[in-house]
């Protein structure tokens, strides 16, 4: 046959082919569009004027559940919605971080990072090891430490002929317990994972200094022994703009500081957590104990994994050190106030460790926090799956409660005897905490006091209100949904209307 000829035969199959199959898809049925039916939302114990509040926010009502309720034993909700369904907290699971350790723990309580020394001091040499525990104080401070240091030094201790140990004994943990936990970068600090013996919540400040003549100067809080700053910032041209990267070589780290800083652009600090707790402690321990005048013939050792059931380390005869100096946090209300004016999530973390069950004496375990916290959240008239905390901060996507539940807690609160600590340490509308720019000058400002929440997918607000009628109110909002930052509006208007209307 003619190659032309086979060229059309061809076609003629392909266009007969074509023509059966679209024959066979008009036949066919249209594939099935699946329908997505949304639970159903009961109105009744909504009021009708906070319906167009709720509406504003532009979501399915399913994603948002509220309560709103007044003190008082017979008091009755003034406005409810899905509040019988678990929602994710975010950092609204503070709350109950909180107010299970005001009351498990008591007002007056204090983390202790204790130092001991393996040998004897002769002439201000010590002929051993100093052994730092620590104690889970999330707060401890390169500055604290440095003095800490100093204070050792005016008791004899000058020099360190053996190594600084650093012993974080206080908590036991596994990856699995940071399984839904976002992973810490350098860029997100507040991802930090809990350490028994954190410094400056791991993060580096590095601050650019305009000089009149030639490049800025470059310091590091804290000063951080055998790291090398890489100074490459320029004068020339137009703009102040820098930024800084740190390499993860354990041997020989480095910051680079990049950019242009002119000697009219000031000073600017900037904020990073490059290393894990352990690499920064030790750099930071050996340059804070220089800093402070100390001299030290060993190397700072981080000993991560506890190998001992009691908090006393041991001697090189077997026998318990006894402390050498103690120092100690703020007390709980302090700690507790800058957890959540801050939304600090290593803190947060941190506390709800410090509630497992004989706690310091024994090493910590997230298990054995839960366990009493859960215990404690029976205790507080609530059933299993009212509220369940996985890490105590909300950064975990396991942590979620019922606004029933969340306001049910809050109520309880507000007539215990750690009432005001607890109202003391909540962000105020328009004026400080996560709240300093939010309801600046509506009804609310200054009588909301509501701790934050919010991930990629969650808005909250959980706290007081104290209303035009000078009556008081408990509060829980939380928004679930993709687009939960549209809800934002919706919730300060919630508030503003309970402050008017309450």
């Amino acid at each position: 046959m003619p190659r032309h000829a086979l060229g059309r035969r061809a076609c003629l199959l392909a266009a007969g082919a074509w023509l059966a199959e679209a024959a066979l898809a008009a036949k066919a049925p249209a594939p099935k569009v699946p329908v997505v039916v949304e639970p159903a939302v009961d109105w009744s114990s909504l009021p009708a004027a906070l319906r167009p509040v709720v509406a504003s926010a532009g979501l399915p009502p399913h994603s948002i559940g509220l309560m709103v309720q007044a003190m008082g034993p017979r008091a009755t909700p003034l406005a409810a919605l899905n509040a019988e369904l678990p929602f994710q907290l975010a950092s609204t699971a503070k709350v109950v971080t909180v107010l299970a350790a005001l009351d498990l723990l008591g007002p007056h309580y204090r983390w202790r990072t204790h130092a001991f020394l393996s040998g004897p001091i002769h002439e201000g040499r010590l002929l051993g090891d100093l052994v730092i525990v620590g104690g889970g104080n999330a707060h401890l401070r390169s500055s604290d430490l440095q003095q800490w240091f100093a204070s050792m030094q005016s008791q004899g201790l000058r020099e360190v002929w053996g190594d600084i140990v650093l012993d974080r004994f206080a908590f036991r943990l596994t990856e699995h317990d940071h399984a839904h936990t976002p992973e810490p970068t350098a860029e997100r600090p507040h991802h930090a994972r809990p350490d028994a013996l954190t410094l400056d919540e791991g993060v580096l400040r590095v601050a650019v200094q305009a000089e009149p003549k030639g490049p800025p100067s470059v310091t590091l809080t804290p000063p951080m022994a055998r790291v090398r700053v890489d100074n490459a910032v320029s004068t020339k041209g137009p703009g102040c703009t820098v930024f800084a990267q740190a390499t993860r070589d354990a041997d020989f780290p480095q910051v680079s500081v990049q950019g242009r800083w002119g000697p009219q652009c000031g000073t600017r600090e900037l904020i990073m957590a490059p290393w894990s707790h352990g690499e920064f402690s030790v750099r930071a321990v050996e340059g804070l104990w220089r800093a402070a005048g100390g001299k030290l013939k060993g190397r700072v050792i981080d000993k991560r994994s506890p190998d001992r059931e009691s908090p006393l380390p041991t001697g090189p005869d077997g026998e318990a050190l006894l402390p050498f100096m103690v120092h100690q946090s703020d007390e709980l209300p302090a700690v507790i106030r800058d957890i959540n004016k801050t939304s600090d999530n290593l803190g947060a973390r941190n506390l709800m460790l410090s509630l497992a069950n004989d706690f310091p004496n024994r090493a910590a375990t997230m298990a054995e926090a839960r366990r009493r916290v859960d215990t404690w959240l029976q205790r507080q008239g609530l059933q299993p799956g009212d509220i369940a905390l996985e890490n105590g901060s909300g950064l975990s996507r396991e942590e979620r409660g019922k606004p029933r539940a969340m306001v049910h807690l809050l109520r309880r609160a507000w007539a215990s005897t750690q009432s005001k600590a607890f109202v003391d340490s909540l962000p105020v509308a328009g004026v400080d905490g996560t709240l300093a720019n939010r309801m600046t000058d509506g009804p609310a400002r200054g009588v909301a006091f509501l701790k934050t929440g919010s991930l990629i997918d969650t808005r909250a607000l959980a706290g007081y209100v104290r209303a035009r009628s000078g009556k008081a109110y408990a509060v829980t909002a939380l928004v679930n949904h993709p687009e939960a930052p549209r809800a934002t509006p919706a919730l300060d208007a919630l508030i503003e209307w309970v402050a008017t209307n309450g």
